[in-house]
């Protein structure tokens, strides 16, 4: 094969892993298996990333700036700030239990955190991403409505974020493929969402506005 920059070769091999390791799961890419996927050799994968925490960091950062593309690309539509942020909210719960497996992956990275100084320390980073970009989408779609929130944003985003990732881990656990999602889930989303807008506007939770139960493959 012709000799290819490394600025080049990097994210072709971060594409490598993720496509190995959404297929068979982490503990299948290995430098030897990696460097099949795309069809170098093992050693094209350690010039590339010196480590493996380096080549972890990669995967996990290129996850997470197509997760966060895809929220940042939805529209809030027209309407209300509650219905604002349900829209918003659905685009978010799309992109994080589609099926190409991304979410999945992600999952077992922070599995391995538990145990991994190293990788703790890169699903941190990926954390703050995410925190930091529900932050500036909270601010800025106050501000288009000329709203105050009642709480600085932040301690929003980060409620909401710690129990959207409990009920991700519930559907990704308990949904067989091809499977409508759990209602028991579908109904606690809806309820998040819904005491996430009281606690925007400083109100009590607002009940889960009917027609969603049931009626929609996301929310």
């Amino acid at each position: 094969m012709a000799h290819v920059p490394a600025s080049e070769r990097r994210p072709q091999l971060v594409q490598a892993a993720i496509d190995l390791m959404t297929r068979e799961g982490i503990a299948a890419g290995s430098t030897r298996a990696i460097a099949a996927e795309l069809g170098v050799a093992q050693a094209t994968v350690h010039y590339t990333f010196g480590t493996k925490k380096d080549l972890y960091r990669a995967i996990v950062e290129r996850l997470t700036s197509d997760f966060v593309g895809e929220v940042r690309a939805a529209s809030p539509g027209d309407g209300a700030f509650g219905e604002q942020v349900r829209t918003l909210v659905q685009a978010l719960w799309e992109a994080a239990t589609g099926e190409h497996g991304h979410c999945v992956l992600l999952s077992e990275f922070g599995a391995l955190a538990l145990r991994d100084p190293d990788m703790r320390e890169i699903m941190l980073e990926m954390q703050h991403d995410i925190e930091g970009t529900a932050v500036e989408m909270l601010d800025a779609l106050a501000a288009a409505h000329g709203l105050t929130l009642a709480l600085p944003a932040r301690r929003i985003a980060v409620h909401f974020l710690g129990g959207f990732d409990g009920l991700t881990a519930r559907h990704l656990t308990l949904r067989n493929p091809g499977d409508r999602p759990d209602p028991n889930t579908l109904e606690a989303l809806e309820l998040l969402v819904a005491t996430t807008v009281g606690l925007c506007l400083g109100t009590p939770a607002a009940r889960p506005e009917p027609g969603w139960h049931g009626d929609r493959d996301g929310l």
